[in-house]
């Protein structure tokens, strides 16, 4: 029976061949579609990863430095790092902004870093492939390569610029955003301070204020401008730990005795999957069903179209006395080989497309086998249409044609 429904399938091999690539597209767009989530997870991961903090100490009552804003004073870390437990302490700034080089621009997530060493502090690029790390502290970058920068490169961030000194890879924002590091008093400054007119506007409304109610303190406007200019705020402090210290017992520590908030690793990774990605991760889902739907529509098509240009075959077939489950497996190896094209076509579309994303696309071969599964499933349910079809055949219309 396997040479009868090869036999057919070469007979109308043109219909069956095309329908298998066009299947495969669909596949391809599916694995894609699930290779677009698996990556937005790896990016969430690979932003905890990189910072190489054990803890995120944040505003009190906030979500942390990635899903919500955060805003802590840059003395802070010097407290926590007086605590039982830190190993290391650092202050980092996260501000996601449209970078411009010469007339292009790209929009990357900047990371403001606190001196020190490299293998000491959290927050710096773990490693680079090109260059060297930030040494001055002012003026330079390390940038990750997707951004297209070269070492070498001039960079306008708000109203200074920067060189570009060190190349790194695979550092992201949970949303796929390239990474750029600048040193922290740098980034305070990007982040924080004002425009020029925005600062002269607040200075003197700040003189009206102190002459109309403070006159009689001297020094007093002096104090204030000069708190007025100055950007002491972070967005987050990393965190790392003693060997001989647990996460959740250092974090409770300070959410105690400091009245600040603190996630750990599993806490942070929650809050990036569960709810920065949870919506995307929906509408995904929902792609995939349809895409999925759609799919069994179309085997469910052509089996159907193919079985019944061969009505009368099947009629002298039950004629002669071929049992109901042999007509039976014919249409279903069909229907199964039609989906073995189509995945064969849709993996290697996936394979070959997905470096042409821009964003980036995880590719899993976990997913590749539950697809391959999903893809027999299908083809073996929409071959059930045709079968119950084909069954209904009278034999009489075997001499009746």
């Amino acid at each position: 029976m396997i040479s009868l429904a090869g036999r057919d399938i070469l007979h109308a091999w043109g219909k069956f061949v095309f329908t298998g690539v066009g299947l495969g597209l669909l596949i391809g767009v599916t694995l894609i579609m699930a290779g677009v989530y698996r990556g937005m997870v790896d990016d969430g991961k690979a932003l905890l990863d990189n910072s190489g903090a054990d803890l995120w100490v944040v505003q009190k009552d906030t979500l942390g430095p990635y899903a919500e804003s955060s805003n802590l004073n840059d003395d802070v870390y010097r407290s926590i790092l007086a605590m039982p437990g830190i190993a290391q302490a650092a202050n980092v700034t996260y501000l996601t902004m449209q970078i411009r080089k010469d007339e292009s621009d790209v929009r990357a997530m900047v990371v403001g870093i606190a001196p020190g060493k490299v293998d000491a502090t959290p927050g710096w690029p773990p490693y680079l492939v090109a260059g060297r790390q930030i040494t001055r502290g002012h003026y330079e970058v390390v940038a990750d390569i997707t951004t297209g920068f070269s070492l070498g490169d001039r960079l306008t961030i708000r109203r200074n610029h920067y060189t570009v000194v060190g190349l790194t890879r695979r550092m992201v924002s949970s949303s796929g955003d390239p990474m750029i590091f600048i040193p922290l008093k740098d980034a305070q400054g990007a982040q924080f301070l004002k425009d020029n007119d925005a600062i002269w506007q607040s200075r003197r409304r700040t003189e009206a204020n102190l002459a109309l109610n403070r006159p009689d303190v001297p020094g007093l406007l002096d104090a204030v401008i000069d708190s007025q200019s100055s950007n002491p705020f972070v967005n987050a402090v990393l965190v790392t730990l003693k060997p001989d210290h647990t996460p959740d017992e250092v974090a409770e520590s300070i959410r105690r005795w400091k009245h600040l908030t603190v996630y750990t690793r599993s806490q942070m990774e929650e809050i990036l999957v569960g709810k920065l990605i949870a919506t995307s991760a929906e509408q995904i889902g929902l792609f995939l069903v349809i895409l999925a739907i759609v799919s069994a529509s179309i085997v469910a098509f052509i089996i159907y179209t193919l079985t019944m240009d061969k009505i009368r075959e099947i009629a002298v077939l039950k004629l002669i006395g071929t049992r109901n489950r042999t007509i039976a497996a014919m249409i279903m190896q069909q229907a199964v080989a039609l989906g073995l094209i189509g995945f064969v076509v849709g993996k290697i579309t996936a394979t070959f497309a997905a470096p042409l994303f821009p964003k980036y696309v995880l590719l899993m071969p976990l997913d590749s086998i539950t697809g391959f599964l999903a893809v027999l499933t299908i083809c073996v349910l929409a071959s059930i249409v045709a079968i119950r079809m084909a069954l209904k055949v009278d034999p009489g219309e075997a001499i009746g044609g």
